[in-house]
């Protein structure tokens, strides 16, 4: 089993089945080819013998010696018969029982007929199936016919024929030759594969040998090349791969410290240098750091940014550690930078910087002081009015029945902000604990965002906003929450109306895109700060107080929307320029 595994046997066994195949089909053509060249022989010597038997009867019509001729000239295989019209038939003295030709199957045969219809020469191949047991080939009779012209008055045929039996014994030897042509061949054929199959593999397997002793750590083996060939090159060339392994271990060595200060930092991005800034290698939280630049066109000649270029040449130059503070798109980062040695430790051949990311601690500060900064500023208005229209009662000020009326009235609706207040935290609450139900319905969304833009238009109208609605395709059936959506979009149109001024432009859109449906609203209002974005969707988050048309809310709405859009497997999304206006969109994908 092993010799037909290895690369001798499969050489071996190629070479002789593709030589075995080649040799089989050359037989066959070469059967066939002289099979087919012999019948074409007979054909045409019994065609011409046939004219020559048409001419001689012909020739002596009146003297009665023609027949006599023709039978002294007919041999056998040959048959001849001599039709004077359809009724006489004369057979040759060779013809008997066993190879004659009945009269009816000249007359009777679609062909051979044509030579009494049309006075035609026809050769035939003629299968008599009726007349012998066996169906071979050989049993066949080759016919030629040749109109025989007596008289003016008087059409007969010469019809000479012969069985193609002889060639059964021609078809045979020759078969015979060529199979013992095509066994020596196989043969020679068998020890030549096996020959050079040996010369092949001798050398492959010293190479494998060799290759062995290569994983082993032996770099200082080498294979003998015997042969100037493609073999011998490669025996060169495995040599010489031996030696450059050995000279890259070396290398490798050197590339094993760079790495190991790589791994030992993995949480953080690690990025190293050569002495002139080239980044020679990075992690993926690095990769990520260096997608964020460049920001824009000006700087997109600096593969890092100036703070963290400065930290480099510092570290280089003064060989100590430096540390730095960088805000790319809105995220901070902390860089610590230190020079890299070479292997002897005396000189600096680049640095190693170490990025941190810092945006998710200064997110969570920010918050939580904002936290406690809106808490208490929006609990504080409403409870100074409580205490001090409280007092008011208490002491007595309100001087007629109307001003306690009314006085009570303000702490009433003080009392429901606060309230309000403590029922969106509570939603916020539940949303984030996940308690929150949705009560999915087929809603036709385009009917769905016209009747909830309708129910600002007069807001609009009063405050000289221009507000519209575009569905891009009517009729579109969607499974969602309607009410959960309506309080979404509410709070986004309202956030809209504030920040817009007057004879300004809001628009909603809703489309259909891949996997669900999109709704956008886009106003050119005053827009939100870059520095901002990242916040909008926190609890309490007011870009800018000053800039709401005097309804301030609690800073939960697109807290409570993104938290709703979440629960709906969907995405919230916004972007925004300062001046010029801001986009939200909100995707809801298709229920599976």
């Amino acid at each position: 089993m092993r010799l037909w595994r290895s690369v001798v046997g499969k050489l071996w066994m190629t070479i002789l089945l593709l030589v075995s195949f080649v040799l089989v089909i050359l037989t066959i053509l070469l059967i066939q080819f002289f099979e087919k060249y012999h019948v074409d022989q007979i054909e045409q010597n019994l065609s011409d013998t046939a004219e020559k038997i048409s001419g001689i009867i012909e020739s002596h019509r009146n003297d009665g010696l023609g027949e006599e001729i023709v039978f002294e000239i007919v041999d056998d295989p040959m048959a001849v018969a001599i039709a004077y019209d359809k009724e006489r038939f004369h057979y040759s003295p060779n013809v008997n029982e066993s190879n004659k030709i009945p009269s009816y199957v000249f007359l009777n045969d679609d062909e051979l007929s044509k030579v009494f219809t049309q006075q035609k020469i026809i050769k035939k191949e003629l299968s008599l199936s009726e007349l012998h047991e066996s169906g071979s080939r050989f049993n066949n009779y080759i016919v030629a016919g040749v109109p025989l012209h007596l008289n003016d008055n008087e059409t007969g045929a010469i019809f000479i024929y012969q069985s193609l039996g002889v060639l059964k014994e021609t078809t045979k030897q020759t078969a015979n030759l060529i199979l013992l042509a095509a066994g020596i061949a196989i043969v020679l054929t068998t020890i030549f594969a096996f020959f050079l199959s040996t010369r092949i593999t001798a050398p492959l397997r010293r190479m494998r040998e060799a290759a062995f002793e290569l994983s082993k750590g032996n770099f200082d083996t080498r294979v003998p090349f015997l042969s100037h060939d493609e073999i011998g090159e490669l025996a060169i060339a495995f040599n010489q791969m031996g030696k450059r392994l050995k000279f890259n271990m070396n290398v490798l060595r050197q590339e094993k410290e760079q790495l190991t200060n790589i791994l030992s930092s993995m949480a953080d991005g690690v990025m190293t240098f050569s002495r002139d800034g080239t980044i020679l290698i990075t992690n993926p939280p690095a990769e990520r750091f260096l997608q964020q630049w460049p920001i824009d066109g000006n700087e997109a000649n600096y593969p890092i940014p100036p703070e963290m270029a400065e930290l480099l040449e510092r570290a280089v130059a003064d060989e100590k550690e430096h540390t730095g503070e960088l805000s790319i798109q809105g995220r901070y980062y902390v860089v610590i930078v230190s020079p890299l040695y070479t292997h002897d430790q005396k000189s600096v051949r680049g640095a190693v910087a170490v990025i941190r990311d810092m945006t998710e601690e200064r997110r969570l500060d920010k918050l939580r002081i904002d936290f406690v900064a809106n808490v208490s500023h929006e609990l504080r208005t409403p409870i100074a009015m409580l205490q001090g229209y409280s007092e008011a009662i208490i002491d007595d000020i309100a001087g007629s029945e109307e001003e306690k009326q009314e006085i009570i009235k303000i702490i009433y609706d003080e009392s429901l902000r606060i309230g309000r207040l403590v029922n969106e935290l509570l939603d916020m609450a539940r949303m984030e604990a996940g308690h929150i139900t949705l009560n999915f319905e087929e809603v036709d969304v385009g009917v769905f965002v016209e009747r909830i833009t309708s129910k600002f238009q007069t807001i609009a109208r009063d405050n000289k906003i221009d507000l519209k609605s575009h569905i891009e395709k009517e009729g579109v059936l969607f499974s969602l929450d309607p009410d959960k959506i309506e309080q979404v979009l509410t709070n986004l149109i309202d956030n809209a109306m504030r920040y817009t001024h007057e004879n300004g432009k809001i628009t909603v859109t809703q489309s259909v895109v891949k996997g669900g449906i999109t709704i956008s609203v886009e106003d050119d209002g005053t827009g939100i700060p870059e520095e901002d974005l990242p916040f909008v969707f926190e609890r309490f988050y007011k870009a800018d107080k000053a800039r709401t048309r005097g309804r301030a809310g609690t800073g939960l709405g697109l807290a409570i929307a993104k938290n709703i859009v979440n629960t709906h497997q969907g995405q919230l999304t916004v972007t925004s320029k300062l001046g010029e206006g801001t986009t939200f969109t909100l995707f809801l994908p298709n229920r599976s």
